[in-house]
């Protein structure tokens, strides 16, 4: 009996040690429900549904389309070294006559260019060639030739360069300026500090900016994509390697890129491109006026609601705005039937008139309106600095 018992005690001893083992391990092999078993997050121990894909973004095939349509610009200019006052001594130049003549020295810079058309016209800004004599066009494939200044227009920041080749040449493709938003990704390409040519990513970080004080006529596109010295007059491209805009200024303390870069708007640009093809300059609007901002003390001293609006500070003697009785102090306040918000709005109007066209402007003078018809001038064009 007590065999017995000692068997029966060792069997039950070892069924519960072996359900203490299967129950820790294997609780799914017992009968009845089990709790529900927690997963960390990235832990998960079941396969998603539908495996992703998609590898990282490439944009070398936008890159492959825009890069052999950039060209490196390389120019130089013949400066006068300071005369030496021994020079201007009867004796000495009776020894030494000229060969001590003013000396020259040649000062060189650089930028970057877009092939717009396949017959050699190059789309650049104009601080890259606005003092240089002679200009040099380095094509991606290592090709150089003699540019040829076509015409210029300092007001945007744009010129238009011309090299001679037999064969065509692979122009950018131009964008619609209408697809264009914040947030879109784009390539700045250009030689930056001389380096060679290099692409840069970023996005669209703001559209229309202006009153930045870098050209008279401004509507940037500003961009986080890296743009260095250099890259001026390069290529600011989409995703598809199409044209969106002309690199033209950065926002820096240091001279390097801070990520905030502005660009000339491809419309913008295409429009002064064959305006300055077609006749060698840009024609724009004038009346001969100096203007201001309408701050919040002058409209009240106005008898004016609201601030928009240009205030007249000056009137240039004998140009339209004079002879159609325009007078200092008078405020703008529409240009027909567009309404005028502020200075930068109004030179932008005027400047879209034809030269010889009539226009009605509505002014506010003592506190009354008044309009007048004035005959529209040609903007006078900056002179090329010696």
């Amino acid at each position: 009996m007590r065999r017995l018992w000692l068997i029966f005690a060792q069997a039950v001893t070892v069924a519960v040690a072996l359900l203490f083992v299967v129950s820790t391990f294997r609780p799914e092999w017992l009968p009845g429900e089990h709790p529900t078993v927690i997963q960390v997050q990235g832990d998960s121990q079941t396969p998603p549904a539908v495996a992703s894909t998609n590898s990282t973004a490439s944009y070398a095939q936008a890159a492959e389309r825009a890069l052999p349509a950039v060209v490196h610009i390389f120019t130089s200019k013949e400066m006068a070294t300071q005369r030496n006052p021994f020079l201007d001594d009867p004796i000495f130049r009776h020894f030494f006559g000229d060969r001590l003549g003013k000396p020259q020295q040649r000062t060189s810079g650089l930028g970057s260019g877009v092939i717009a058309t396949p017959d050699g016209y190059i789309l650049t800004n104009n601080h890259v060639i606005e003092a240089a004599d002679e200009i040099e066009v380095a094509l991606n494939d290592g090709r150089k030739f003699p540019a040829r200044l076509v015409g210029r227009d300092p007001e945007t920041d744009l010129a238009v360069l011309q090299i001679q080749v037999d064969t065509p040449l692979p122009a950018i493709t131009f964008a619609s300026e209408s697809s264009l938003h914040v947030g879109d990704v784009v390539l700045a390409i250009g030689n930056p500090f001389g380096v060679g040519q290099t692409v840069t990513m970023g996005i669209v970080s703001a559209l229309q900016r202006n009153h930045l004080g870098i050209s008279t006529f401004e509507n940037f596109i500003q961009t986080d994509a890296a743009i260095n010295p250099g890259n001026s007059g390069g290529a600011l491209v989409n995703g598809e390697g199409a044209l969106i805009g002309i690199n033209a200024a950065i926002y820096s303390r240091s001279g390097g890129s801070l990520g905030i870069g502005f660009a000339i708007p491809v419309g913008f640009a295409k429009d002064v491109m064959e305006q300055i093809i077609r006749s060698g300059r840009v024609t724009r609007g004038w009346i001969g006026v100096e203007i201001q901002d309408l701050t919040p003390e002058l409209a009240n001293s106005f008898g004016l609601a609201s601030t928009n609006g240009a205030l007249i500070a000056g009137v240039m003697r004998g140009g339209p705005a004079e002879a159609a009785g325009i007078r200092p102090g008078d405020v703008l306040t529409n240009i027909g039937k567009q309404p005028i918000e502020d200075p930068q709005r109004m030179l932008e109007s005027i400047a879209a008139l034809a030269p010889g066209e009539h226009a009605r402007f509505t002014l506010v003078r003592g506190g009354k309106r008044y309009q007048a018809d004035v005959q529209i001038g040609r903007r006078p064009m900056i002179p090329r600095p010696e």
